[in-house]
């Protein structure tokens, strides 16, 4: 791989950490090479402090957007020449960070909408499973819109008892049955409903939920984002 010696990947992370180290394995394996040499120049901010993102986009917790602009400001000063956000849910809060950190920041949920747009044969609908927090912003909603894509969410029931059940179980070190099976009958219900491929909004659920326990393709956004971080490295 060649990539251009002035470019520095900037992951603002620790939303979670698990989710964080996770995005950089997958960076790591994801990037062709056969030397340490042909890898990537990656600086990581990894801020478990930040504010819970859907608490405050639910009314119940504090902005975690200075937190975020803090974070994205210590990676320009490390060198960072552009900033990838591993956190489905954070990216509800990118605009107000965007004018202000002085990078580009690599749009996740806008990757993964051209990402779904070029699979043959063609997605109509697509299932999420995501924090209730980004499913109450609508980021999903407004990217797949505008690619012609439909999108069916869980009910609240099953958003509440398994999605968010499933989310705070990986989050708190748990990777067992409390994680996988709600979200394995969380996908069932998005399939039974017309989903051709399920988004796993969130960055711990791959971490949770097999792609062999989901009928259809499992599209995982962090995979997507380090995809494209790959792409724009080579092309730099």
């Amino acid at each position: 791989m060649t990539a251009s010696p002035s470019e520095i990947i900037g992951i603002l992370g620790g939303m979670g950490p698990a989710a964080t180290a996770d995005f950089y394995a997958k960076l790591v394996s994801m990037t062709p090479g056969s030397s340490d040499q042909d890898h990537l120049r990656t600086v990581i901010w990894s801020d478990p402090t930040v504010p819970d993102r859907t608490a405050a986009l639910i009314g119940d917790g504090p902005d975690p957007t200075p937190w975020l602009l803090h974070g994205g400001r210590v990676l320009r000063e490390a060198g960072a020449t552009v900033i990838a956000i591993p956190c489905n849910t954070a990216h509800a809060f990118v605009p107000r960070i965007a004018g202000h950190v002085g990078l580009p920041i690599v749009h996740m949920i806008g990757e993964v909408a051209r990402h779904l747009s070029a699979l043959r044969p063609p997605v109509h609908t697509a299932g999420l499973l995501a924090t209730t927090g980004t499913v109450r912003a609508g980021l999903y909603q407004e990217w797949l819109d505008r690619f012609g894509i439909g999108l069916v969410l869980p009910g609240p029931d099953s958003q509440r008892d398994e999605v968010m059940a499933a989310i705070h179980a990986v989050k708190a070190g748990r990777r067992d049955a409390t994680a996988t099976e709600p979200l394995a009958r969380a996908a069932r219900g998005l399939t039974d409903r017309g989903a051709q491929v399920i988004i796993a909004g969130c960055t711990e659920i791959p971490l949770g939920l097999s792609a062999a326990t989901v009928e259809v393709p499992l599209v995982d956004p962090a995979a997507v984002l380090a995809q494209a971080l790959v792409r724009r490295m080579r092309a730099a």
